[in-house]
């Protein structure tokens, strides 16, 4: 999944940023003389350089505990990110280690070391199986979770009690209920923002698809877009949200989620889903904001849509031993936390989520921490799945919208990744 899925696509500044820690050599398997390249995204959408201080301090710890090995960290914006590493690799210069938005396309041309070639057994066992679920390609993890992400309903409270809404929806009856009386009741311009614009509509579509009891795929893990389940669910989306008017003046296959998120911000959006990075900002533009589990047909939700990005090692230089090394590192308590903290993100390690959930500091994480372990990622071990998410962007609109038909998009985008995933 691109990093855009995790809600941080927007301008990034600095736009090649380098923390470089020279050194040269060639690998001797035991870490003399070696420099290992890694090639890591900004994360820092307000311009700063905490993206770069992050890894600056992380490098000259791993250095003086590992003498023999130097680490050259080039720091790219989320636009640029994944387009440089492919390009790096195509001119057979790729880099030891790349922490970029996904993995699949790698792995499948034989490129990587998978986990269990790097990391230590406790390092390796200590991921949310979900997440280690995720970066599998054919039963062998090659993708290793770097930070994560799960959604919730936001609810906008100021305007609930201006509406005379004393509590949250649990079903999708009563949300529609509650985006009613936010229409009636206040000037608020989306009762429920529903962004299945182009920008990240694929996240939104599989939040609901999971809330009705479906999915992108099957138990056996077959793409199952057009399920009976899937088609149920964005009928009752037509009928009961957009259709009765209760998603706002932008149709959802034009509003994006970065316009969505920001309508929240200024208190023009009654609901919607959102994520961490989301209740930060929505916090400090003065939003008292709520939030619950996903509302599904007769209850929240059984499950949530959990987000992760990648970090992987590279064969091509031959780096195996000093690269574990350095995922090891990478990979403990202190390290997961500081990165996943000082980025409102949720961490990917057992051990570290439990610590983060006793640190006070970040006690409007909780509700996030707690469905995590139980999310379910979008099949991003398939190769096919970056054409099928591009697919549902330009047209799972088209589903909701006039004289749409739920059924004729859903199967339509099936049929082209079910045609994808043959090929692969």
């Amino acid at each position: 999944m691109q990093r855009r899925f995790l809600g941080l696509t927007a301008a990034v500044a600095a736009l090649g940023m380098t923390v470089s820690l020279a050194g040269c050599g060639s690998s001797s398997g035991s870490g003399d003389g070696v420099t290992l390249k890694l090639v890591a995204a900004d994360y820092d959408v307000a311009g700063g350089e905490s993206s770069k201080k992050y890894w600056a301090d992380l490098t000259a710890a791993f250095e003086a505990e590992n003498p023999g090995i130097k680490v050259d960290v080039q720091i790219e914006s989320w636009n640029d990110v994944d387009r440089k590493v492919a390009e790096m690799v195509k001119a057979g210069k790729a880099p030891d280690i790349a922490q970029i938005g996904a993995y699949a396309d790698y792995a499948a041309a034989d490129k990587l070391y998978s986990a269990d070639q790097m990391l230590s057994i406790p390092v390796q066992s200590n991921f949310l199986p979900p997440l280690t679920d995720a970066g599998e390609m054919k039963r062998t993890q090659y993708g290793l979770p770097f930070v994560a992400s799960t959604r919730l309903l936001f609810y906008n409270k100021e305007l609930f009690e201006d509406a005379g809404i004393s509590g949250a929806p649990g079903t999708w009856e009563e949300l529609a209920e509650d985006a009613e009386l936010l229409k009636q009741n206040t000037d608020v311009d989306y009762p429920f923002a529903l962004p299945l614009g182009p920008e990240e509509a694929q996240a939104e579509t599989m939040m609901w698809l999971l809330s009705g009891g479906g999915g992108y795929t099957d138990e056996l893990g077959r793409y199952a877009i057009d399920s009976q389940q899937n088609i149920d669910t964005f009928e009752w989306l037509k009928e009961n949200l957009v259709e009765e008017k209760l998603t706002g003046p932008v149709a959802p296959g034009k509003l994006n989620r970065k316009d969505a998120f920001a309508a929240f911000t200024r208190g023009d959006v009654g609901m919607l889903n959102g994520h961490p990075s989301l209740l930060q900002a929505a916090e400090k533009a003065g939003i008292d904001v709520g939030k619950v589990a996903l509302p599904g047909r007769s209850g929240p939700a059984d499950t949530t849509m959990g987000v992760a990005d990648w970090i992987m090692g590279f064969k091509q230089n031959g780096h195996r031993t000093e690269i574990g090394k350095f995922l090891d590192f990478l990979f403990t308590d202190e390290n997961v936390l500081e990165f996943a903290g000082q980025n409102d993100l949720l961490p990917v390690t057992v051990s570290a989520q439990e610590e983060m959930k006793k640190d006070p500091e970040h006690a409007d994480l909780k509700e996030f921490l707690e469905v995590l372990p139980g999310s379910v990622l979008p099949p991003v071990g398939k190769t096919s799945w970056a054409s099928a998410s591009e697919n549902i962007k330009k047209n799972i609109g088209d589903a909701v919208g006039p004289g749409g038909s739920p059924a004729r998009t859903l199967d339509r985008i099936s049929q082209d990744a079910r045609a994808a995933e043959s090929a692969e």
